[in-house]
């Protein structure tokens, strides 16, 4: 009996130390740029599963985004990181970041092909069941996962994380086929009111299933603790922010990749 228990023991230990969050780095291509993102997924978990994009802040592809989807994973996710600057190109600081996120603020086309790329990437793993794709995106990546659903991506819904709402041709809101939940700081000077309310007409006028939802006392970057604590700096962590729009991002899954 004991020689059973020892056994049973050692099998759970070598399944324990199997059955663990993996990742993959993915080199893949946009055009001519060689793009480099991140696959992660729990391999206790067996059989295709839904798909969540994540879509990197201002400052590139870092630790942040990995880590998102790292939580992605454990709730029974396959996560792609996307990578939309390109292969080694990570700002070293804010001013880099400026500029990198500049060019394709200013390139809405370009932004969009660059994040369908990634999405393209994503659904090409064998681990994910393609009929039950989302997208999140942090900031930079905000604006990007909104863009995403403007191009008319085959998607479930996005979740923007303090994004920008702005969009240049608000028609293209005619183009959104999944759902729309946009998590926004209620403090946030760097959105300002008439995007908001241009953000909320495009959506109306689309007829797109949508929510906007403003956290009390959350400013930019309300879910990076790297943002600091600092709310007069306009950018800054707020840890109930942070933990109330993932809940309502879990509850949106669960809707909408059921």
């Amino acid at each position: 009996m004991k020689k059973l228990f020892l056994s049973a023991a050692l099998l759970l230990g070598a399944f324990s130390l199997h059955a663990a969050i993996q990742t993959k780095t993915i080199e893949y291509k946009q055009g001519d740029a060689t793009l480099e993102g991140v696959l992660v997924w729990d391999d206790a978990v067996t059989g295709a599963r839904p798909g969540v994009l994540v879509v990197h802040q201002w400052l590139g592809l870092t630790d942040y985004e990995k880590h998102r989807a790292e939580m992605l994973a454990q709730l029974g996710y396959v996560a792609f990181c996307a990578d939309i600057y390109g292969k080694g190109v990570r700002p070293k600081d804010t001013q880099e970041a400026g500029v990198e996120a500049t060019k394709y603020k200013s390139n809405r086309a370009l932004l969009r092909d660059r994040v369908n790329a990634g999405l393209a990437e994503l659904k090409k793993s064998e681990l994910v069941d393609t009929s039950r794709v989302a997208a999140i995106g942090y900031c930079f990546g905000g604006t990007t996962v909104i863009e995403l659903a403007r191009s008319g991506a085959d998607i479930k819904g996005v979740v923007s994380f303090h994004g920008g709402l702005d969009s240049p041709t608000p028609a293209d809101g005619k183009n959104i086929k999944c759902k729309v939940l946009a998590c926004h700081g209620a403090n946030d000077p760097f959105v300002k009111a008439a995007d908001l309310a241009a953000f909320e007409d495009e959506m109306r006028v689309a007829n797109v299933d949508w929510s906007l939802i403003k956290f009390g006392g959350a400013v930019h970057s309300f879910t990076q603790p790297m943002a600091g604590n600092d709310n007069s700096k306009g950018a800054a962590y707020n840890e109930k922010a942070d933990k109330r729009s993932w809940a309502v991002m879990k509850l949106f899954f669960s809707d909408i990749l059921k």
